[in-house]
């Protein structure tokens, strides 16, 4: 039966319908015959026990330039939706945690995806921490003298706020560099947070792997290669997406994770995986459908609303 759907989203006329997996997610909806609804997360309320949308009906195409088609803005009881979808962008801020708290108050009744207290308590670069078997030598700290440790036991390391995101403050310190206190004395006057820390993992010049998983089952991974002189990968810095397969050490990973993904209500994940190892799992709002389908032909979204629809008949 057709689904009444509201997508929460970045503005989406600014979106690249070839990148945006929001956008390849909408129209994989509108497909399958669901009714849509966009609003942005400034048009969410709670008003006496209720969670309204200022939101608009939405219609979308593949064409260049004229994407989408939106309605007038109407006020929306998301109670009676079927389907909300958490798609904004980080940074996660108290912004971000404060409208999970908001959209967790529609279930069980409204199917929130991914479950928004698990994005609330599974951010993207601690969630790793279940699973050190899996990831590179690591540190969570504030204290320099505790990063000026890490650093002088691992020589090469990447460091990185806590809740950035699209590569966005990621540094890499080489065996020579000493600009560790520089570089914490500048995120020390941004924000109060820890930073991670990581041992740099060479493997990074062949790529930073993609995995897509679907309710804790991978589907298929693209490969993301840094642009000459970066060292980070992501495609918001120029990284340029490349055809992979799922390696055995891949799939070792997804077996470990997607139990635990499944369990969380985490319909749609995408982790990194540079070499051997787990780097990021990345719940808010991951990205790659698009790569991956015209890469290999692997049609995610149609695997994601499979998974959403039964849980609805359900």
């Amino acid at each position: 039966m057709p689904l009444k759907i509201a997508f929460q989203m970045d503005p989406i006329g600014a979106v690249n319908i070839d990148a945006d997996s929001t956008f390849r997610l909408a129209e994989e909806a509108q497909a399958r015959g669901h009714e849509m609804w966009f609003y942005t997360v400034d048009k969410l309320s709670w008003r006496e026990g209720r969670i309204i949308a200022r939101a608009q009906k939405m219609e979308v195409r593949r064409v260049y330039g004229d994407h989408v088609t939106l309605g007038a803005e109407e006020e929306l009881d998301l109670a009676g939706m079927d389907v909300v979808w958490l798609r904004q962008d980080p940074p996660f801020d108290m912004g971000y945690i404060t409208n999970t708290h908001l959209l967790e108050l529609l279930m069980p009744g409204v199917l929130v995806v991914n479950d928004p207290f698990w994005v609330r308590n599974c951010p993207e670069k601690l969630l790793i921490l279940q699973f050190p078997d899996l990831i590179p030598p690591t540190m969570i700290a504030r204290d320099l003298a505790d990063l000026r440790a890490f650093k002088a036991e691992h020589g090469d390391i990447i460091v990185k706020p806590l809740y950035g995101n699209g590569g966005a403050g990621v540094f890499r310190l080489g065996p020579e560099d000493r600009n560790i206190a520089s570089l914490h004395e500048l995120f020390a006057g941004i924000n109060r947070e820890p930073l991670m820390a990581q041992k740099f993992v060479p493997d990074v010049s062949a790529g930073d792997k993609r995995v897509i998983l679907v309710n804790g089952e991978p589907v298929g991974a693209i490969n993301r290669v840094p642009a000459a002189g970066e060292t980070r990968s992501n495609m918001h810095v120029g990284g340029r997406p490349e055809k992979i397969g799922l390696s055995a050490r891949d799939r070792e990973i997804c077996a470990a994770i997607g139990p635990v993904l499944r369990e969380r209500g985490q319909v749609f994940v995408g982790i990194d995986v540079i070499g051997r190892y787990l780097t990021e799992i990345n719940v808010t709002s991951p990205t790659g459908i698009q790569e991956l389908e015209r890469f290999d032909g692997i049609n995610v979204a149609e695997k994601i609303w499979q998974v959403i629809e039964e849980k609805r008949a359900r």
